[in-house]
């Protein structure tokens, strides 16, 4: 008897929750969420641009479960834009579990002709914060207070 696993291709979606938003990020495994996570948080700011190359950005967050990592990780993400103008524009993950996030990205600075900022997003809440397991994959579930 042969069993056939299809790994489910990395993706994202929002969702309305209350006066926040909700992003849903799935992929085939915990590592491969760090990516998809990312572009769904620029999404939800509006259409950021990439410009000039910038400085890279390392991650060494740890924590007692990865959903509470990843939480750190957008954080992390959300600080770039809005103190520095910058995003990951390449994310390269080395260790994602529920101990630690270890990964480097390249950035760039956001071309402001071209970025288009549709809403502000204040923060990264604990509130419904979730990754489980899914037919081929893991899905995780995080709120943005906007």
């Amino acid at each position: 008897m042969t069993i056939l696993i299809t790994l489910m291709d990395p993706s994202f979606e929002h969702f309305d929750h209350t006066a926040d938003m909700g992003l849903r990020i799935r992929a085939a495994t915990l590592p491969a969420l760090i990516e998809p996570a990312g572009r769904a948080l620029y999404a939800a700011i509006g259409e950021l641009v990439p410009g000039e190359p910038a400085d890279p950005a390392t991650f060494n967050l740890t924590g007692t479960d990865a959903a509470g990592i990843l939480r750190e990780f957008l954080a992390e993400l959300l600080h770039l834009v809005e103190s520095e103008g910058r995003i990951a524009t390449a994310i390269d993950v080395t260790q994602f579990d529920e101990h630690a996030l270890i990964a480097s990205a390249q950035t760039a600075n956001l071309n402001p002709d071209k970025t288009d900022f549709r809403r502000e997003v204040k923060a990264i809440t604990y509130h419904e914060l979730n990754i489980r397991p899914i037919p081929g994959g893991v899905e995780a579930t995080v709120i943005v207070d906007i």
